[in-house]
């Protein structure tokens, strides 16, 4: 782990249960008015949870800390950033009491304390593009919903988003010609589903792809963008978690041919 971006420490102000698997922590830090705007609709902060036992204040010095006194790293999208008020939401996809940042997101109440770092990204979408189209589960709304808000309003496309069941519907606010699908899968195993709706839905050219998500879902439409030869610079794609992998593991194999996406 190296130093890395500047870390700001900031302090929970409020967490909403959006939907029964997404819960969102709005927090608050001086040194949010300096939030970098990179431009990317898909920003994404590293969260950093020191061992408590350790007694680390922050910011961390991650370069003088032994590998077993680190903090662990967590990878979200911020959902949105307002310098002006120095706050900034996160979005968090829960899944029982098992991992380590969704556990704390369901926790959290107001003035703790979370330290992150960035943002990174690398997407956004383009005006001039003639057909959008978005891919992707719960973990990746959050990215998807920063560009559809995005989007100029004569932009068109579609948004394919997979959910586990129709409580997890949210309202989005998109463009009138930009149409917003959600799909209930009932088999979670089965990772050519979000990659058979988007086959079998309208799908002008030239078009532009945002599809992240699940592994190996994420695997299944990028063989499906292959075939339907898109051309890789229109593409903006990756798998943010892997089923039943824990986050240290996913990251590990992201090296080895499981993880690669291409």
């Amino acid at each position: 782990m190296r130093q890395g971006r500047a870390q700001h420490v900031l302090a929970v102000v409020s967490t909403e249960q959006v939907t029964p698997h997404l819960v969102r922590v709005v927090l608050t830090g001086d040194s949010l008015s300096g939030f970098a705007d990179n431009g990317h609709t898909d920003a994404y902060v590293k969260l950093l949870f020191a061992d408590p036992a350790l007694g680390l204040e922050p910011p961390y010095d991650l370069a003088a800390l032994p590998p077993h006194q680190r903090p662990v790293t967590r990878t979200y999208t911020v959902r949105w950033c307002d310098r002006a008020t120095k706050r900034l939401a996160i979005d968090f996809v829960t899944h029982g009491d098992t991992g380590i940042a969704a556990v704390w997101a369901m926790q959290a109440s107001p003035g703790d304390q979370l330290v992150l770092s960035g943002p990174g990204g690398g997407y956004a979408p383009d005006p001039t593009t003639a057909w959008h189209l978005f891919a992707g589960d719960l973990s990746a709304l959050p990215a998807i919903t920063a560009a559809l808000e995005s989007l100029p309003g004569n932009a068109c496309g579609a948004a394919y988003i997979e959910i586990g069941g129709d409580a997890d519907i949210v309202d989005l606010k998109c463009p009138e010609q930009v149409t917003v699908n959600w799909l209930v899968n009932p088999d979670p195993d089965d990772a050519g589903f979000l990659a058979r709706a988007i086959d079998g839905g309208p799908w002008p050219e030239p078009v532009q792809v945002f599809a992240h998500g699940e592994r190996e879902s994420v695997k299944a439409i990028r063989r499906l963008l292959r075939d339907r030869d898109i051309p890789r610079d229109a593409i903006s794609i990756s798998g943010y978690w892997a089923r039943g992998r824990t986050e240290d593991v996913f990251q590990a194999e992201k090296r080895e041919p499981i993880g690669k996406i291409d």
